[in-house]
This record gives structure tokens, sequence and C-alpha cells, in this order.
């Protein structure tokens, strides 16, 4: 009981002094040698295949932008010694050629993933889109009824309050299919409005990206570290 007891303080420690170190220091070069996996996160880039999502301002479709942002935060996690299981790491969908309705079948391909993965957390990365193009600003959404999904959200949130251009000032629930088809603590990131021209092309842009990115794996550490 006694080793147990110790192992899980050097957890906290580790985590917060990886949380001062990312959050004080921006772009800092993090070190290749990384700590066994404690956590296991899925990171879900959201649609793909014949499913573009938004289309932004300029024609950025959502499903591109969505994994190239999954693939960089895939990138840090693993960096910072988490495990990492991507639903999509390429431009295809997840869905069958001979389901007859493909978005469904994606979705459930999606939780299926998530279930033999038994995550601590899900990242499902979006781009946000509205009729009235002035709405802007990168938010997180958590299941209604999920109070862990609520504490890593607005972990999340704070971090993009702290380090992005006019974000959403707090997260909210969201009724959504990969918020309420797992009991791990699950959240969609919406990193901004690509039907706002201004922000579709701060989003195209790599050091932006990366801000971003940063910004949810200091929510990630923060989070783990409270719970």
């Amino acid at each position: 009981m006694k080793f147990l007891v110790i192992k899980k303080k050097a957890i906290y420690i580790f985590l917060a002094i990886l949380l001062a170190v990312l959050c004080a220091v921006s772009f800092m070069v993090v070190s290749t040698s990384s700590p066994k996996p404690m956590y296991t996160i899925v990171i879900d880039a959201g649609h793909g295949g014949i499913d573009n999502g938004s289309i932004g301002y300029s024609g950025t479709l959502e499903s591109e932008i969505n994994l190239w942002y999954a693939k960089t935060l895939q990138q840090y996690c693993t960096e910072f010694g988490f495990f990492v299981t991507m639903t999509r790491s390429n431009d295809n969908g997840l869905y069958s050629p001979f389901a007859k309705n493909k978005k469904k079948d994606d979705m459930k391909q999606r939780q299926k993933i998530i279930e033999n993965t038994s995550p601590d957390i899900v990242i499902s990365i979006h781009m946000n889109s509205f009729p009235e193009s002035s709405s802007r600003g990168a938010q997180v959404f958590y299941a209604k009824d999920s109070e862990a999904g609520k504490l890593l959200a607005d972990s999340i949130q704070d971090q993009f309050v702290k380090n992005l251009v006019k974000p959403r000032q707090s997260s909210e629930v969201g009724d959504y299919y990969i918020v309420n088809c797992t009991t791990a603590p699950s959240v969609i990131v919406e990193c901004g409005f690509v039907s706002n021209p201004e922000e579709e092309q701060l989003l195209l842009q790599e050091d932006y990206k990366d801000k971003v990115c940063y910004s949810v794996v200091c929510g990630i550490l923060k989070y783990l570290m409270i719970n």
C-alpha cells in the first residue's frame, strides 16, 4: 500500500512538472525521451471520406483541417508520454462502402474504436461554422450528464482563454454522438469558425495550429492533475 501511495504521488509530481514546463514556455522543443505511458487517449478527427464537414469561407474543407490538427495533437500527446489511438489517420471515412447510411456507420465505427481502446480521455477535433460570418472563437463541448467531461472541457477551455485569439469564454454542453457514446471523459474541441474569413486564415497557419494543440495538451494535463 505504501508503494502505491508513493507511486501515485510520483505521477502527480511528474504531471505537475510537465504542466509547468508546457504552459510557462511557449512552443519549446520536447525531449524525445518519453516516460512509460500512464494514460490512453483517443483522438478523433471529425468527418472524412465523402463527409467533408463544414466548408470554409474560402473553400477550406473541415475534414482535411481536422486531420491536420489531430495529427499534431497526436504527436504532442505521444511526446508527453500518452498512448494515443486515432480513429482515422488519413482522408478516408470509417464507413463500409456497402453501408446504406454511411454517416451512421462511420459514427458506429468510431464508437467501436473507443470501446476497444478503453481510453482515459476522448478528444474529438472539429472546426465550427455558422451562417453569420462574424461568429468566431474556439470552444469545447461535453455531454450533459458527464461531470468528468465538464471538468476536462473546462480545463481545455481555460487554456484557450489564456492562449488563443478571441476564444469563447466558457465550455458548453453539446448533444453530440461522440461525447454521448462512451462513459470515458469525452469532449468535442471546436478549434474555430472556418465560416469566419479572418479566423479561417488563422486556423490555416501552422504556428496557430501548434498553439491550439499545445493548449489542448495543457488542458489534458491540468485535468489529470485534479482527478
